[in-house]
């Protein structure tokens, strides 16, 4: 079958939108009609060049749909199912799969932009088009492995499930998930594009004291108090790691880093008190580094803790997060600054990289 795409070829180059075939689904692969996907900067590192990749690939990772065909073997879903894109698909029966830690599967030995079997989907003028995450959402249409569509109710708009594939799994899971923070605690997010303002609107919903937002960029502080935030401190104004040991009287419980910084991740470590938890939810390139002094490890009790797509169980947290938006509870909506169509996937990373938006869609009507 073909479709349109959006193709990259090269690192710093625009991504072509381009006619390509797409294959059906092999056993255990589900066919998807995508109805919306994030512009997230996740895809940036790919087309930058700052994390490495075989090219030519469709990108997009944060993605929702309907399922047109499924392969043989498939039972978690059918044809009709609106379903979310979970970009960590997992095998289900490694260890961390087995004690509920799927995000961090081993089981599969083909690199993630293939298939399972070690094949990709995507072909154009009979060349093979790589797979991002085995999602690849900027596309018309994709195949995915079975546990990467996860089933979601069909009152929920696409547009945003979509995003809760990706920035709401992410932010709210750190908090929830991964740091298991409890009620009462003061935290601060480093960081408020997509991904940060979902870590505020988690510590809001874990009952967290107080919230301190910090970014350079206004409008994205301004977001951060929709959103729930307490405080905002400009990080462009001065040393804002002293600023907030200076606002909480010796630091915070949890500092949370959604942007993908070495450096962000020391301050973070700075501004957290004793016995305070840094965790480190953005992707940084895969060249950056951090300097911490290692006796203060012993001497503060501070600890440092990674979080991959907030720890998620993507068939059991995905749902949760689905009725949260509809009742009410969680944010989406006000996280999309704007919509674009695919022809337009270009200019919508300029915006994101600019600083404009929060987040932004990409609509499939």
């Amino acid at each position: 079958m073909e479709m349109t795409a959006a193709v990259l070829y090269e690192p710093n180059k625009p991504m072509q939108i381009e006619r390509i075939e797409i294959d059906d689904p092999s056993d255990g692969e589900v066919l998807v009609r995508v109805g919306a996907a994030g512009v997230c900067h996740s895809d940036y590192h790919i087309m930058n060049g700052d994390w490495t990749m075989p090219l030519p690939a469709v990108l997009g990772h944060e993605g929702a749909g309907v399922v047109e065909k499924v392969g043989r073997g498939v039972t978690r879903v059918k044809p009709g199912d609106h379903v979310i894109l979970n970009f960590r698909a997992n095998c289900g029966h490694c260890h961390h799969c087995v004690v509920g830690r799927p995000v961090l599967c081993d089981g599969i030995d083909t690199p993630r932009f293939q298939m399972f079997d070690g094949t990709v989907r995507f072909h154009r003028n009979g060349n093979d088009i790589n797979q991002m995450a085995r999602t690849s959402c900027f596309a018309e249409y994709t195949v995915v492995p079975e546990s990467g569509a996860v089933p979601v109710r069909k009152d929920m708009p696409l547009a945003a499930a979509c995003l809760t594939g990706c920035a709401v799994m992410t932010g709210v899971g750190a908090v929830i998930n991964t740091a298991r923070m409890p009620a009462g605690s003061n935290i601060a997010v480093i960081g408020c594009g997509g991904v940060g303002l979902n870590v505020v609107q988690g510590g809001v919903l874990a009952g967290a004291d107080r919230i301190i937002a910090i970014d350079t960029l206004d409008n994205k502080l301004e977001y951060a108090k929709q959103f729930g935030a307490t405080d905002v401190v400009n990080a462009g104004n001065g040393d804002a790691a002293a600023r907030v040991v200076e606002m909480t009287n010796g630091g915070v419980d949890y500092a949370l880093v959604a942007v993908g910084s070495g450096k962000a991740i020391e301050q973070a470590y700075e501004m957290c008190r004793l016995g305070g938890t840094t965790v480190v939810v953005g992707m940084a390139p895969e060249t950056d580094t951090v300097e911490l002094s290692a006796i203060s490890f012993p001497r503060t009790e501070k600890a440092i803790i990674g979080s991959w797509y907030g720890s998620a169980r993507p068939w059991v947290d995905l749902p949760k997060l689905a009725d949260l938006y509809m009742s009410g509870k969680l944010k989406i909506d006000e996280m999309v600054s704007r919509s674009y169509q695919l022809s337009e996937i270009n200019e919508a990373y300029d915006a994101l990289i600019a600083g404009e938006v929060a987040r932004s869609v990409i609509t499939f009507d």
